[in-house]
């Protein structure tokens, strides 16, 4: 297992580059992830020539979404330490969403689950031409809740509609026909398309960014304080749906590589 599951650097313009770093595991998050991006993004607020964020996935995949196994460990525990769990992985996404920094995501293999709504709460998302997207959650009996604002945003509800109840795969140039995805280019493409659009942003003004992002947010669903009643609620409805029969049968199947049966009972 890699010893630092969340690396950063800042070059000398300002950029920042944060990797999620879980190969072995396609870069699916754990609660060692949620706390890594947390620190980074800690770490990184107290730079004063602080410009731009770009996020990356080391390895094949940009990020698996949850890591299942985790999920499975979590659940046994107490509701509290099930809604901590939720709450330090919404705060993730929502810190990530909010910050005054334009942030750029690069995109390559699978971004399933709680990616897709990592690369929702980023100003920019470029995907290469072998990127696959799913919104997975209802396959295992959990829901998207603390994400949906920002697909919301992202996609549009309608889109959310579809994609979030069948948790079907997409490919990249779909990803960016619903909006998910700004821009689709080849994978050896991927950092110099990346470059680009950093170029872009380095040559604005930075409050001005800022401010235009804020009113951005303002406007939008997804731009909602931390604090705010609709996403306590999220969250709470996040972490009980993971402790639900209807859940345990799911990750089950995941676990024991069968179809899920859903035919017995109501969670």
């Amino acid at each position: 297992m890699t010893a630092n599951p969340v690396l950063w650097t800042l070059d000398e313009r300002g950029v920042a580059t944060v990797t999620l770093n879980r190969p072995e595991v396609n870069n699916a998050y754990d609660g060692a992830l949620i706390a890594g991006v947390l620190a980074a993004m800690d770490d990184l607020g107290q730079k004063p020539n602080l410009r731009v964020v770009v996020l990356k996935g080391n390895g094949k995949h940009f990020q698996a979404g949850a890591d299942l196994k985790w999920i499975n460990g979590v659940r046994p525990q107490s509701a509290e330490a099930n809604e901590a769990a939720s709450r330090a992985t919404f705060e993730a996404v929502q810190r990530l969403n909010t910050l005054a920094i334009p942030t750029v995501a690069l995109v390559q293999g699978g971004c399933f689950g709680g990616g897709t709504g990592v690369i929702a709460a980023c100003d920019v998302v470029i995907a290469a031409d072998n990127a696959l997207f799913s919104i997975t959650e209802v396959r295992w009996g959990l829901t998207a809740a603390i994400i949906i604002p920002q697909l919301c945003d992202a996609i549009g509800v309608r889109q959310v509609r579809r994609y979030a109840l069948t948790g079907e795969r997409f490919g990249a140039e779909d990803a960016r026909r619903i909006g998910l995805a700004h821009e689709v280019v080849p994978l050896a493409d991927l950092e110099a398309a990346g470059r680009k659009v950093v170029e872009q942003l380095l040559a604005n003004g930075p409050e001005a960014m800022a401010e235009t992002k804020r009113l951005a947010l303002e406007s939008s669903f997804g731009g909602m304080a931390v604090d705010d009643a609709a996403y306590k609620r999220l969250v709470h409805l996040h972490s009980v749906k993971r402790q639900s029969p209807e859940a345990a049968e799911g990750l089950a199947s995941f676990a024991e590589k069968r179809a899920a049966n859903w035919g017995g009972g109501k969670s």
